[in-house]
This record gives C-alpha cells, structure tokens and sequence, in this order.
C-alpha cells in the first residue's frame, strides 16, 4: 500500500515558525517518524512539500496514475484559500485525510473554513506530530489495512 503525504506552504519552517503554536519538531522529524509508522503497518510513505500550489495540484494528479492509494495532505494555507487543491483531490477521487498541527477551530476566523474538508475522508487537528500518526493510521485503516 502506498500513502503520499503531502505537506503545504511554509511547513517546511516547522521547528523555527512559531514554537507555541506549531511545536518544535521539523517537517524531517515528522516524516522520520511517520516512515517508521508507515512500514510498521506495512505501507510505502512517498513526502512532498511546496510552497507553490501548482506543485501540489501536479503531485496529487500524479498520485492518480502512480500506484498511490491514499493521501495524507497538511494543505497549511491553501486549506482556506485554494479551490485548485480541492478540485484535484476531488478529481483524483483518492482516499484523503486532511491533517492540521494546530486546532484551527480556536484560531482567527479565517482559519475555520476549509475548501479540502468536503472532498477528505475525515481531518486531523489539534494534536501536532501526532496527528499525522493518527491520520496516517486512519487512512490504512479506511483501506482495509491494519492502520
């Protein structure tokens, strides 16, 4: 089974972008970790990251003809902003788990509407590096694995 965890703008500051709210753990501790989880449950994590939309709207449409089974996507901004990452999700039609390190419900108002939760599976938020674990088990899990 293959998951590709998909990790949106500015993420790649984790660990120097604002300790109190997104903790201290690098993007690379994150996928460290969640690699390690991956293989336990018997799956292939492929990680990406950008800072440019159309970089992520290409991954996911490669997603669909590259033998992925699922995503996991911190989209970071583009949650509230991009219809173009929600329409290749949706277009893709691949199992999706939507992942946010902080709760974006007690954030700014801005951060409450989401473009990506009406085409996820479900979403992970509040619980930092952990929630990727979560979601990424959540994923295998929703495809008959052993998540």
């Amino acid at each position: 089974m293959k998951i590709l965890l998909l990790n949106g703008p500015n993420l790649n500051l984790l660990g120097q972008r604002e300790p109190g709210v997104y903790g201290r753990e690098t993007l690379a501790d994150i996928e460290k970790n969640l690699t390690k989880v991956a293989a336990r449950s018997g799956c292939e994590l492929e990680c990406f990251q950008s800072n440019h939309e159309g970089a992520l709207v290409d991954r996911i449409h490669q997603a669909f003809s590259g033998g992925v089974n699922g995503i996991l996507i911190n989209p970071g901004a583009f949650t509230h902003s991009s219809i173009a990452l929600r329409d290749a999700v949706a277009g893709v039609a691949l199992p999706t788990v939507e992942i946010h390190l902080s709760n974006v419900h007690a954030r700014e108002e801005f951060r409450q509407h989401s473009y990506i939760a009406p085409v996820a599976i479900g979403q992970i938020l509040g619980f930092g590096p952990l929630g990727y674990e979560l979601g990424l088990k959540a994923l295998v899990h929703h495809l008959g694995g052993a998540g």
